[in-house]
C-alpha cells in the first residue's frame, strides 16, 4: 500500500541549490516511489550550531511503497552519492554539510526505532523544515501535534527567505 512521505532537504556547503535539485531527481527515481511535489528553496539561518553559514532548505513529498527504514536507507545513499560524509560518532550532527535528507513524515506513522524516528525529532519546532513543507503540504498532519500549518503558526520565521 503506498504511503505519502515528507522529506526535508538542506545543506550549507558547496553548490547547495544544485545538490537539492539532484536530490529531488534521485528521490523521483527510487524504486516504488514517485515524487509528488518539490518545494521552493529557502535560505534559512543556521540552527543548533549557529556559527556556520546559512542553509538552503527544501521539502519534498513522495508516494512510496518502500518501508520507512528502507526509504531512510535510500536517503542516506543519496546523501553519500552527492558528497555527504558523516562522522561515525555523530560529532558532526549540527555542523556544516553538503546535503542532509531527513524523513520528516511517513504517512501518519509514529516510529521510534534505533536510527529512525518519525515524525522527525522536534519537527514541530523547526521553522527551517516547516516553511518549505507548508508550501507543499500545509494540511499534512504531524502525529501528536496537528497540521504543518498549525505548527508553523506557532514559530518565528524571521530570517527565512524564498530563493528566486
Amino acid at each position: 500500500m503506498p504511503v505519502v512521505a515528507a522529506i526535508g532537504l538542506g545543506g550549507n556547503v558547496g553548490d547547495v541549490p544544485r545538490a537539492l535539485v539532484a536530490a529531488f531527481e534521485a528521490l523521483a527515481s527510487l524504486p516504488g516511489t514517485r515524487l509528488l511535489r518539490a518545494s521552493s528553496l529557502y535560505r534559512t539561518p543556521a540552527w543548533g550550531l549557529e556559527s556556520q553559514p546559512d542553509f538552503v532548505n527544501a521539502a519534498g513529498l513522495v508516494e512510496t511503497t518502500l518501508p520507512a527504514d528502507v526509504l531512510l536507507a535510500h536517503l542516506l545513499d543519496i546523501e553519500r552519492a552527492l558528497g555527504r560524509t558523516r562522522a561515525a560518532d555523530g560529532s558532526d550532527r549540527w555542523g556544516p554539510r553538503t546535503l542532509d535528507l531527513d524523513l520528516l513524515l511517513y504517512g501518519d506513522a509514529v516510529i521510534d526505532a534505533p536510527g529512525l524516528r518519525v515524525p522527525h525529532a522536534r519537527l514541530h519546532e523547526r521553522a527551517f523544515a516547516l516553511v518549505p513543507l507548508a508550501g507543499i503540504a500545509p494540511d499534512a498532519v504531524i502525529p501528536g501535534i496537528g497540521s504543518v500549518r498549525e505548527a508553523l503558526a506557532a514559530l518565528e520565521t524571521a530570517g527565512i527567505e524564498a530563493l528566486p
